[in-house]
């Protein structure tokens, strides 16, 4: 029985991959079953039919065989077929008496076309045909117009096209869902790509914010460091061990933010907390060391979500790197972070006057870069610098707004605002759910 079902399988499959093969298959078919139908007089309704009690004639076979030989180019010529296979059909209903079964040809070609055209066309050429053969048939046949042979040629062509439309209908709706399921299996592909853009967008502002952040105190204790070095090798010495620490600080940040790139199951994957407003104290110091005072208010000590929290941290940290880099000497900072109703608002001022060209500026993004560098100048502005750019979009990705100018009477301010909601498809990374509290 599983030989059978595979071979019926195989051969199957076989006839649709050639469908002329099929074609010519199905028209042998249908001649055998017109010319052993010929064979057969349905007698007077009174009995069963008789087979062997009438012979076809001549022509009537001719005509069989045309319209058999028609239905091998049912598919490449549908119309042309049905219109071939009925005029013989009408044909063989006018001229022969009782008529051969031709019309078992036409219901095949209807079937076809209704299978492949729309709805309407189908209606339209469906009556067409039904009427035509059915009239002929009463009209020229012996029998009278209400015998059952009559009728059953309007049936068989009208139960062709009912099953040929049915069958059009359902393969259209296949094909709209397998279309649906393509386009939902692309969607998800373009929704994957979009989620691993943004996730390396936000893993390179956190690796921009680390690096520009601890590469700066570097090079401004280093810079001490040389400047003292033969007059005063104590200060030397703290300012190389501030040197260390911004190093090593900086190690691990990388060592957090590119341990997310990890595959599951990699070793040493991060364990440590991300950065947040817990560990402000420890950012003002390293500024402080570096030799800005930095003041720092905090009205609230609520908990925030961990992505405002981390967000909020970034802010601050770049504008404290944008202060300590281009704000000039004698320059002081200040650092609040309030809780608003459902926003948390923090705000880094300085009063710094700035390098000669270098401050106030504009930043690429319609604002004042917080670096206050001019056009192609520093961090956040058009030179490559992604500072100003940076903080916008994390801010904005947690659908909170950022604004960054020069202050009346000199300085520069830096303003976030953050809902508390976070709003950013971004998971919470370890050791920072629940977010952190606000601390000096």
């Amino acid at each position: 029985m599983t030989t059978l079902s595979s071979g019926f399988a195989r051969a199957r499959r076989w006839l649709r991959d050639h469908p002329l093969a099929f074609d010519a298959t199905l028209a042998f078919c249908t001649l055998v079953a017109m010319i052993c139908s010929s064979f057969t007089d349905p007698g007077d309704g009174h009995g069963p039919p008789a087979f062997g009690a009438r012979t076809p004639e001549l022509f009537s076979v001719l005509l069989m065989t045309l319209t058999a030989a028609a239905l091998v180019l049912r598919r490449r010529r549908p119309m042309q077929v049905l219109a071939v296979t009925a005029a013989l059909a009408a044909v063989e209903y006018v001229l022969m008496d009782p008529p051969a079964p031709v019309v078992m040809s036409t219901v095949i070609a209807l079937y076809t076309v209704a299978s492949r055209t729309d709805r309407p066309t189908t209606w339209r050429v469906g009556l067409l045909t039904m009427g035509g053969l059915t009239a002929a048939a009463m009209v020229f046949g012996s029998t009278p117009w209400y015998s059952q042979e009559n009728f059953g040629v309007f049936a068989w062509t009208g139960l062709a096209s009912a099953a040929g439309d049915a069958v059009r209908s359902r393969r259209a709706f296949v094909d709209a869902i397998r279309e649906r399921a393509e386009r939902a299996e692309r969607t998800r592909e373009e929704e994957a790509r979009r989620r691993v853009a943004e996730e390396r967008l936000r893993i390179a502002r956190d690796l921009h914010d680390v690096v520009a952040h601890h590469i700066a105190l570097v090079n401004v204790q280093a810079g001490v460091a040389a400047h003292v070095m033969d007059k005063r090798p104590d200060q030397a010495k703290e300012a190389l061990a501030h040197v260390r620490d911004a190093s090593r600080s900086a190690l691990n940040e990388l060592r957090v933010t590119v341990g997310l790139l990890r595959q599951q199951g990699d070793p040493e994957a991060p364990t440590e907390p991300a950065p947040g407003l817990a560990v402000l104290g420890e950012l003002v110091t390293t500024f402080r060391n570096a030799g800005l005072p930095v003041e720092v208010a905090c009205a609230d000590r609520d908990r925030l979500p961990a992505a405002v929290d981390l967000a909020a941290y970034r802010v601050i940290q770049e504008a404290l790197t944008n202060v300590r880099k281009h704000a000039g000497a004698g320059a002081r900072a200040e650092v609040s972070v309030v809780r608003v109703g459902a926003t948390a608002e923090v705000t880094v001022l300085d009063n710094g006057r700035g390098s000669a060209g270098r401050r106030p500026g504009t930043g690429p993004a319609g604002g004042t870069g917080p670096d206050g560098g001019g056009p192609g100048d520093g961090d956040g502005q058009a030179g490559g610098g992604h500072g100003l750019v940076g903080m916008r979009e994390r801010v904005t990705a947690l659908g909170g707004a950022l604004t960054a100018g020069p202050r009346y009477g000199g300085g520069f301010r830096v303003h976030a605002i953050l809902p508390v909601e976070a709003r950013t498809g971004e998971p919470d990374r370890p050791g920072t759910a629940g977010g952190t509290g606000l601390r000096r």
